[in-house]
């Protein structure tokens, strides 16, 4: 790849970078808020060493005509700046594809199409000891995962006939008996994704990828406080919010009511 335009991705890249985390949130949509400050970083870095490339490219050219006498032909001065490899050059060119992504376009959020497909987090074991006492706010608002260790693992069984509210998207369920109101986890970045879910009844799903808050009650199926207990709410009211800015934790749901 020739050196001004490894100047010119070098720079689109820190722009790219700089768009997403310092005049927008569309870095939440790929990693988790505290990576900001090296994105950051990243983008300032980038930039600048496109800047210094596309500097000392420029110098050259300044440099050329006077080190002859008068600008230099193709054929009479050595190119030692430049890449002479024989690979198809169109290769080079996808790389600037990511870079324009940033700043023209950038990828969606994962959703539902992810989480239809990653096995779903497994919720850590709870001592009993460990379960405070619920408040009496109704309805009670709770993350999936509070719920789903509640109503697996809580012998006194104390989400049994409480409303309660959660917040997450809507991912169908294939075979048509209700459908999930999904988080997704992140430890870092997209790729380290994980999902919970809990199944909705009772409430026609809407549409793949919306987020919802939807209050309701356990739906009765196995034992309550044992493992053989679904995750699962009988929907009683279904609201359509907008993402929250914890879209990528198991967060309570951020609604007023």
């Amino acid at each position: 790849m020739r050196r001004p335009v490894q100047a010119l991705l070098l720079a689109l890249s820190g722009l790219g970078l700089l768009q997403a985390t310092l005049f927008s949130d569309l870095y939440l949509r790929y990693v988790k808020e505290g990576m900001r400050p090296l994105l950051v970083a990243s983008g300032v870095v980038l930039l600048a060493l496109g800047a210094a490339e596309g500097w000392s490219c420029a110098a050259r050219l300044r440099r050329a005509p006077a080190a002859g006498g008068s600008p230099a032909s193709p054929g009479d001065t050595p190119d030692h700046g430049h890449d002479h490899g024989h690979g198809p050059p169109w290769v080079a060119w996808l790389l600037f594809l990511p870079a324009l992504s940033l700043l023209f376009w950038a990828p969606p959020a994962l959703g539902a199409y992810t989480a239809s497909r990653e096995t779903p987090q497994a919720v850590p074991v709870t001592d009993q000891d460990d379960f405070d006492p619920l408040p009496a706010t109704s309805p009670l608002p709770l993350t999936l995962g509070d719920f789903t260790r509640r109503v697996q693992q809580d012998r006194s069984r104390a989400v049994q006939g409480r409303t309660v509210l959660m917040a997450g998207f809507v991912t169908p369920d294939g075979s048509g008996d209700g459908w999930y109101l999904t988080r997704l986890i992140l430890n870092c970045c997209a790729a380290d994704a994980q999902s919970v879910k809990v199944r909705v009844h009772g409430v026609a799903a809407p549409k793949a990828d919306t987020w919802v808050a939807v209050t309701g009650t356990w739906h009765p199926s196995g034992t309550l406080g044992t493992s053989s207990a679904e995750a699962g709410l009988d929907a009683r009211t279904v609201e359509r919010i907008a993402r929250p800015s914890n879209g990528y934790t198991d967060g309570p749901p951020l609604v007023t009511r």
